[in-house]
């Protein structure tokens, strides 16, 4: 029997916290319904399921690449990094990961990416499941520890409030600095006039 490894990530769009990666190999023998890609999914869903996937999957295993690292090899390597990481943490050596998207990380074994496979591959559903889920309880503790920004309800994308709140706080320590928008933001302090020389920044 082949053990299939599904891969997924959560958090490459937004401004704020870290990227976060899922590796689930799924028990053949305890198919669980319902399945699918955690967007399309209520929290209260994704919660649920998140617990029966840690119960019967054959293994499973989340990680992370911190917003350190994000900014310092960019979005794309940082995912591939923690995706690296997820199925590095295991605990067995599947025969085949599959990874939802069109990029592979570096693995130990064979490895195939597919578009829009977390709403095709049940193993790559489950994993971007505890992905999302994993993310969102980090970014609920980002928001206990950086009050203002609004994390807990837009979990670091770039909305209209959080954006507003960059503006007017800065940036705390889990913003992103190397994505444009937070760029921008600290570019001008609150409070504080921007003067440039010869055309540029001093």
């Amino acid at each position: 029997m082949n053990l299939i490894c599904g891969v997924d990530e959560a958090g490459r769009g937004p401004l704020a916290g870290p990227v976060v990666a899922a590796a689930v190999v799924l028990d053949p023998a305890c198919p669980i319904p319902g399945l699918a890609d955690s967007k399309k999914l209520s929290e209260r869903r994704r919660l649920a399921l998140a617990e029966t996937i840690k119960g019967q999957a054959k293994a499973w295993s989340v990680a992370e690449a911190s917003v350190e690292e994000i900014d310092r090899l960019n979005i794309l390597r940082a995912t591939l990094l923690a995706m690296e990481r997820a199925v590095g943490q295991l605990g067995m050596v599947p025969d085949e990961v599959l990874v939802d998207g069109n990029c592979l990380p570096a693995l130990p074994v064979p490895g195939r990416a597919i578009v829009g496979g977390d709403a095709t591959v049940p193993a790559i559903s489950a994993a971007s499941i505890l992905a999302k889920v994993a993310r969102d309880a980090m970014m609920m503790d980002l928001h206990r520890r950086h009050p203002g920004y609004g994390l807990a309800e837009h979990k670091g994308y770039p909305t209209q409030a959080h954006m507003e709140s960059l503006r007017r706080l800065g940036a705390a320590p889990c913003h992103r600095r190397s994505f444009a928008p937070v760029r921008a933001v600290l570019e001008i302090r609150p409070g504080e006039a921007v003067v440039k020389v010869n055309g540029r920044h001093p």
